[in-house]
């Protein structure tokens, strides 16, 4: 009963994670944000790695999900940092773009509340094709949304990587009691054909 419980909590935090994922992922590319997206790839990867193990008992493939979940909480907080300017850290950096492109956050201009105002640079020479993209009455900054984005990520995290570590405990105990039981028997045909083997040995002893 607890290694069910234990499973299917640990079934539902990697579908969960795998939602959480996907979401965080869409509005990472409408904000061209390359490492958060190369980041959220490789996750969604190994929390599928994870819940294939934990639906077909594979401990081997559960303890790399707990691997990466303790990693994935590293990676939570440096984003953390980074919008929060900890640490020498700027958010109007191009740090998560790979110094690419100049986009910020999605959130930055479609955040709660924002209204986008585009200004005329007519009157600077070279730039008359552009204009100046001013982001007004946002009801929550955008760097906020994020790091609410990445708490919920390490919180989810946490929770799966204690629950990863006792499904992965719950497995052994299992495959060891199975082999002292004697569920591998290094030798089922001896035992199997030891009967008819003696009988054919007293055959041939049998009088004419």
């Amino acid at each position: 009963m607890g290694c069910c419980t234990g499973r299917c909590t640990l079934i539902f935090l990697c579908t969960l994670q795998l939602l959480a994922a996907l979401e965080r992922q869409v509005f990472d590319f409408l904000g061209y944000q390359w490492a958060p997206i190369l980041a959220n790839f490789l996750h969604i990867i190994i929390v599928i790695l994870g819940l294939f193990g934990t639906i077909q008992y594979r401990p081997r493939y559960v303890v790399v999900y707990a691997i990466w979940t303790a990693m994935w909480v590293t990676w939570n907080i440096f984003i953390i940092c980074f919008y929060l300017e900890v640490g020498g850290l700027s958010k109007d950096s191009e740090l998560l773009t790979f110094n690419i492109s100049q986009h910020q956050s999605w959130w930055s201009e479609n955040g709660p509340g924002c209204v986008r105002k585009e200004a005329s640079m007519a009157g600077i020479k070279g730039l008359d094709s552009h204009s100046y993209i001013s982001v007004i009455g946002c009801a929550l900054e955008y760097r906020y949304i994020e790091v609410m984005h990445s708490s919920v990520q390490i919180l989810v995290a946490l929770v799966g990587f204690v629950y990863a570590c006792y499904v992965v405990s719950v497995f052994t105990e299992e495959e060891d009691s199975f082999d002292f039981i004697g569920g591998f028997d290094p030798f089922p045909l001896y035992h199997v054909n030891e009967k008819p083997t003696n009988l054919l040995c007293k055959q041939t002893y049998l009088p004419a």
